[in-house]
């Protein structure tokens, strides 16, 4: 008997994992759709339980508070999914950073960057949002962008351990271009704004990250020069 509960073990510790993950989904949908809705401020923890059906003691016990709902929008919004991989570690970056191929390398990132910022822009608006008013929202958003900008800065340092960055440009300078050009702002300008689609946005900053970052043709050089 003693030995058929031990057997019964890891399918129970299994199954509750799965309505963890199944709850913790719930809340975030339902805090995605409150927040954008109604506006970080006005959204309840009450609010996001009734919308998720998930109890607002388990709301609590899974994200502590409101702000930790809101960092797990913005990490499953920036990442696609609900794995706790950083964006850098995954397979598609670790081959794009190793890719000898500079200019592969930065379309590569242009098209994770257009991935990103569909999904994740309309977050970042809420978090800057709330960072007006709540200190610990601004704490949350600094640390964003801390890690957007370390994230960032390995595409310049692999760039300049393999002396593909043009002529006079410092690695310190390329990670401060990227860090402009593949900002939420600089999306929110163009596809929110002005209405680029996301596949314009893609081409027109592979396009604008390779003029700024790596050598231009010969070709082009001497047309500069007439």
């Amino acid at each position: 008997m003693a030995a058929g509960v031990r057997g019964r073990r890891p399918q129970a510790r299994t199954g509750g994992q799965a309505r963890t993950r199944l709850a913790r989904a719930a809340v975030v949908r339902a805090a995605g759709a409150l927040f954008l809705g109604r506006g970080y401020a006005a959204t309840t923890i009450e609010a996001i339980s009734d919308l998720s059906e998930v109890p607002p003691a388990t709301v609590y016990r899974l994200f502590s508070s409101k702000l930790g709902i809101l960092k797990a929008l913005l990490d499953v919004s920036i990442a696609g999914d609900d794995q706790d991989i950083p964006l850098q570690d995954r397979p598609r970056a670790r081959a794009l950073l190793a890719d000898p191929d500079p200019r592969n390398k930065l379309a590569g990132f242009a098209g994770i960057s257009r991935g990103i910022m569909s999904r994740a822009e309309p977050v970042y608006r809420i978090l800057v949002s709330a960072a007006g008013s709540d200190p610990d929202a601004a704490a949350l958003l600094a640390e964003q962008t801390r890690q957007r900008d370390q994230g960032q800065a390995q595409i310049a340092r692999s760039l300049a351990r393999a002396g593909a960055l043009r002529p006079g440009l410092r690695e310190r300078d390329a990670a401060d271009i990227i860090h402009a050009l593949m900002s939420p702002e600089v999306y929110r300008l163009l596809a929110g704004d002005r209405g680029w689609p996301p596949e314009k946005y893609e081409q027109w900053l592979k396009d604008t990250l390779i003029s700024q970052l790596l050598p231009q043709p010969a070709t082009q050089l001497s047309a500069q020069t007439r």
